[in-house]
């Protein structure tokens, strides 16, 4: 490709009131043309070559198209000012350009095949199957490291980048050593970052919460809805979002009602009489459990776990297949219950007795 340019430089001889600068400006466009024709001709042939495959194959393109294109370029254009007339200054100068270019190419193809790579290893989990535990898992992992790895591959870019720059090369250098003045003061900049980014590691490799999971933060019960770099948004039961530092996870106490399976056991808690006859009630529990689309086959059960003079505590215990049904089939437990009560047992409600002394009236 080189030859091509010399040529293309000869042949521009011919006009000789042009200035060097112009004729290497037409080179450069002409590397740039020539550049993105040989690209979309790659695009296209390749999409034609996938089109009957499945759409992930399609993605795959369209993920990496622009590296592609500016790597092309990158090509296209080294020749291209090798063979512009260009004074020694100049021609430093493109070199220069072109080898922060080629910087942050190769850190942007690693970001690429980083995201390839997660895409690949993703394919074979679901979350859309019940038993979805060992999928969130390696989803959740697999999110976190690689927003952690991208984090770290654009700061190992960044001060790659700067440190071909002789005016700002200590701060590279600083960066990329973490050494110096200009790195304490980067440092104490990006503590926060920092430590959400150790914190999602820790989330990643120990996995207290995964995507999906049913937690109760800060008094409030919802899902796991995403996990990033630095924070996590969880989705609350009215379809609020609560939005957390990753280190909070770290640092605090939570419920994950979902943490080693997806089943639960809810409760209902009843208050009747002390008369009230307990085997009617267990048995009405267990004909609504066994009737009940919720329940999942595994735990039924009703015991008396408080008593007063006035009112005797009942629980009701049943499980669901998660913390969604469970919720449910806590509500259709209590409703169908209370309703139990009211049309057969209405003597079974709480009520206030009085005792008269002998000869009152």
């Amino acid at each position: 490709m080189q030859d091509f340019f010399i040529w293309l430089a000869a042949s521009a001889a011919i006009f000789a009131w042009a200035p060097p600068w112009l004729v290497s400006l037409v080179l450069i466009a002409v590397a740039v043309l020539l550049a993105l024709m040989i690209h979309a001709f790659a695009v296209r042939l390749v999409r034609r070559t996938v089109s009957k495959r499945e759409a992930f194959w399609q993605a795959l393109i369209a993920r990496t198209r622009r590296p592609t294109r500016l790597a092309i370029i990158v090509a296209a254009l080294g020749p291209a000012v090798s063979a512009a007339p260009l004074t020694g200054g100049q021609a430093d100068a493109a070199r220069h350009v072109l080898l922060v270019l080629f910087i942050l190419l190769l850190g942007w193809m690693s970001l690429t095949a980083l995201d390839i790579a997660a895409a690949l290893y993703l394919r074979g989990f679901k979350v859309d199957v019940e038993d979805n535990l060992l999928a969130r898992k390696h989803i959740t992992q697999v999110r976190i490291l690689r927003r952690a790895v991208a984090i770290l591959v654009g700061i190992v870019t960044l001060a790659l980048a700067l440190m071909t720059i002789p005016g700002v090369r200590q701060w590279g250098v600083s960066l990329l050593a973490a050494g110096g003045a200009a790195s304490l003061i980067v440092g104490l900049a990006l503590q926060p970052l920092l430590t959400n980014l150790i914190a999602g590691i820790q989330i990643a490799v120990t996995q207290p919460i995964r995507i999906d999971d049913a937690v109760i933060v800060e008094k409030e019960w919802g899902n796991i809805e995403e996990i990033t770099a630095t924070y996590v948004v969880v989705r609350l039961w009215d379809w609020r979002r609560m939005v957390l530092p990753l280190s909070y996870f770290i640092q605090n106490p939570f419920q994950n009602w979902t943490r080693e399976s997806s089943a639960l056991i809810g409760t209902a808690m009843l208050y009747v009489d002390p008369a009230a006859p307990v085997d009617r009630l267990r048995a009405k529990l267990e004909e609504i459990a066994r009737a009940s689309e919720l329940w999942d086959g595994k735990v039924v059960n009703l015991a008396v776990t408080d008593l007063t003079a006035e009112v005797m505590e009942v629980r009701c215990l049943v499980s669901a297949r998660n913390a969604g049904k469970t919720f449910d089939l806590r509500c259709e437990v209590r409703e169908k219950m209370m309703a139990f009560l009211r049309d057969e047992l209405p003597e079974a409600f709480p009520r206030r007795r009085l005792a008269l002394a002998a000869g009152e009236t």
